[in-house]
C-alpha cells in the first residue's frame, strides 16, 4: 500500500493540525458542555490527571505481574468505592473502560451464574440505559422491558416483579436514571430480585460518586440487601480522565463469571478480568492520582455544590415561560420539556449559539421531547449565565415556532420497513432530507433542528436504522 504521505512530519507541525482539528469541537472544560464531559473546575486536578495519564500511558494492564503499580492502584480504587457504596467483607471490583463495559460485565456475570438456564433474560425498566440493550445483543441475554411509573418516571417495583420468570437472571434499577436523573426505589426492586433468588444490579455509573454525599437520596448502595453489583464511573463526577469504570460486586464468587482465561493456544495463557486484554495504565494512573488529590472531602464539596446549582436552576427554568421541568430531580442532571410553544430541538440550537452545549432527547412513548442537562462542578458558578442564555433561546425558538416536519418527506418515512433500508435507499432519503454530501457522503447542516425534528418523527426501529446509516457515512476513510 501507498500514499503520498511524507516519511515524517515535524513534531511542531503535527501539533499545530491537531490545534487546528481540536477547533471544532465542543469545550471540554468551562462548565458550558453539559453532556459527554465533566468538569471540577480544580485546574490543578486537571493537570495531575494529565501528567498521570503520559507517565502510565506506555504501561499493559494484561499482565499484573509485569506491572504490579497497575494491580495495586485498580485495588486502590476499588476499596475507596467499595467504602463509598457501603459495600461488605468479602467485595470484589474490576476497572474497566466505562460504563458500557461495566454494564456487559455485570450482564455476563449474572448469564454465566446461571448456567442451568438455556434461555436468559433480564428486567428492564424502560429507563435503563441503552447500553443494557447492546448487551442484550452482544451476549444473548433477552431484555424484558417494563415500563416505569408515568408520574415519577421511577421503575415500578410491581411491573418487575411481575416479569420475573424462570429465565431471568438479572433485574436492573438505576441510581439515578439518565434520561430523567432520578433514583428507582431500589430497595423494592432489590427485594423482588432477591426473593426470585436472581442477581439485582444498580447502574449508578452518573451518580455513584455523587449520591453517597448528598442528603435525602432514598437507599441503593450495598447496603440495600439483594443489590449484587453496581457500576460507577470516574470518568465522570470523580472527574478524572477517560475513561474508567467500575464494578463492584456484593462477594468474589458473583465476579467469576467474567473472569477469563484461555490456556488452549501455543501462546502465552490469557487471563482478564475485563473484556479488554491490553488496556494502557493511563487512564487507571490518572483517575488513582486524581481521586486522592481532590479526595473525599473534596468531592462532598463538589458534589453538594453542583446540587444546589441543579435545584437553583430547576427553579429558575419553572419561571421561563414555555418551559417545564420533566422530573425533580434527584442527583445532578436536570430535564426540561416545552409547553408546545416551542420544541427543545430549536432551543438547544439557540443555545449553542450562545455558547453553551445541551442535549435534546426524542419522545418517548408518552413523553414529549426533552432537554437533558448534566451540570458538572464548573457549571455551578454560571448558573445564572446559563439561565439568561436559555430565557433568550426559549423566546427566540417560540418567536420561531416549532419545527415542521415536510409532510411529503414525513409520508415517505412512514412508508419505509427499517429492514428493508438498503444504501440506495439510505442516498434518497439523504437527498430528500437535504443531507447528501459530495462523494455519497453526508452535509450537516449548521442547525440541526430541522433533523432532529424529523427523527423524532420517526418510531425508534426506523430512527436506529437512519441514524446507522449516518454513521456508518460518517466513519469511513477521507482522501487526505
Amino acid at each position: 500500500m501507498t500514499t503520498d504521505r511524507p516519511a515524517g512530519e515535524d513534531a511542531g507541525h503535527v501539533l499545530a493540525e491537531l490545534r487546528a482539528l481540536r477547533a471544532d469541537d465542543l469545550p471540554t472544560h468551562g462548565g458550558r458542555t453539559l453532556a459527554y464531559v465533566y468538569d471540577s473546575g480544580l485546574a490543578e486536578a486537571d493537570t495531575l490527571g494529565r501528567e498521570a495519564l503520559s507517565m502510565f500511558a506506555s504501561s499493559n494492564g494484561l499482565d499484573p505481574t509485569a506491572f504490579p503499580s497497575l494491580l495495586r492502584m485498580e485495588n486502590d480504587l476499588v476499596a475507596d468505592a467499595g467504602a463509598l457504596l457501603d459495600a461488605p467483607q468479602g467485595f470484589a471490583g474490576s476497572v474497566t473502560s466505562g460504563g458500557t463495559e461495566s454494564i456487559l460485565l455485570a450482564v455476563l456475570a449474572a448469564r454465566e451464574g446461571a448456567p442451568g438456564v438455556v434461555a436468559p433474560s433480564m428486567v428492564l425498566p424502560s429507563t435503563a440505559h441503552a447500553a443494557f440493550r447492546k448487551a442484550a445483543k452482544y451476549l444473548g441475554v433477552r431484555p424484558v422491558v417494563v415500563e416505569v411509573d408515568p408520574t415519577t418516571l421511577r421503575a415500578d417495583p410491581a411491573a418487575v416483579r411481575a416479569a420475573l420468570d424462570p429465565s431471568t437472571v438479572l433485574v436492573v434499577a438505576s441510581a439515578p436514571s439518565y434520561a430523567h436523573g432520578v433514583v428507582d426505589p431500589v430497595v423494592d426492586v432489590a427485594r423482588a430480585a432477591a426473593e426470585a433468588g436472581v442477581r439485582c444490579h444498580v447502574d449508578a455509573c452518573i451518580g455513584g460518586w455523587v449520591l453517597p454525599h448528598l442528603d435525602d437520596v432514598p437507599p441503593w448502595t450495598f447496603a440495600v440487601e439483594g443489590v449484587t453489583s453496581i457500576s460507577v464511573d470516574l470518568h465522570k463526577y470523580a472527574y478524572t480522565p477517560k475513561g474508567v469504570s467500575l464494578l463492584l460486586h456484593r462477594d468474589a464468587a458473583l465476579r467469576r463469571g467474567h473472569l477469563f482465561a484461555s490456556a488452549d493456544w501455543p501462546g502465552y495463557t490469557m487471563l482478564n478480568t475485563t473484556m479488554q486484554s491490553t488496556k494502557s495504565g493511563g487512564p487507571l494512573a490518572a483517575a488513582w492520582a486524581v481521586t486522592r488529590h481532590i479526595g473525599i472531602d473534596g468531592y462532598a464539596r463538589l458534589a453538594r455544590e453542583t446540587r444546589s446549582a441543579t435545584v437553583g436552576l430547576a427553579a429558575a427554568a419553572t419561571e421561563v415561560d414555555g418551559l417545564r421541568v420533566v422530573a425533580e430531580p434527584d442527583s445532578t442532571l436536570l430535564v426540561l420539556a416545552t409547553d408546545g410553544s416551542c420544541d427543545v430541538f430549536t432551543i438547544a440550537d439557540e443555545m449553542l449559539v450562545r455558547g453553551w452545549f445541551v442535549q435534546p432527547q426524542m419522545a418517548f412513548g408518552a413523553l414529549p421531547p426533552t432537554l437533558h442537562l448534566t451540570l458538572s462542578a464548573a457549571t455551578a458558578p454560571a448558573v445564572g449565565e446559563f439561565v439568561e442564555a436559555l430565557r433568550d433561546a426559549v423566546a427566540a425558538a417560540r418567536a420561531a415556532g416549532p419545527v415542521a416536519v415536510d409532510p411529503q418527506l414525513a409520508g415517505m418515512l412512514a412508508g419505509l420497513d427499517p429492514a428493508t433500508v438498503d444504501d440506495a435507499g439510505f442516498a434518497g432519503l439523504l437527498a430528500a432530507a437535504g443531507l447528501a454530501g459530495e462523494g455519497g457522503g453526508i452535509a450537516l447542516p449548521t442547525r440541526m433542528a430541522p433533523v432532529n425534528a424529523l427523527l423524532d418523527a420517526c418510531p425508534p426501529a426506523l430512527r436506529e436504522a437512519l441514524l446507522v446509516g449516518v454513521l456508518d457515512r460518517l466513519s469511513r476513510p477521507t482522501p487526505r
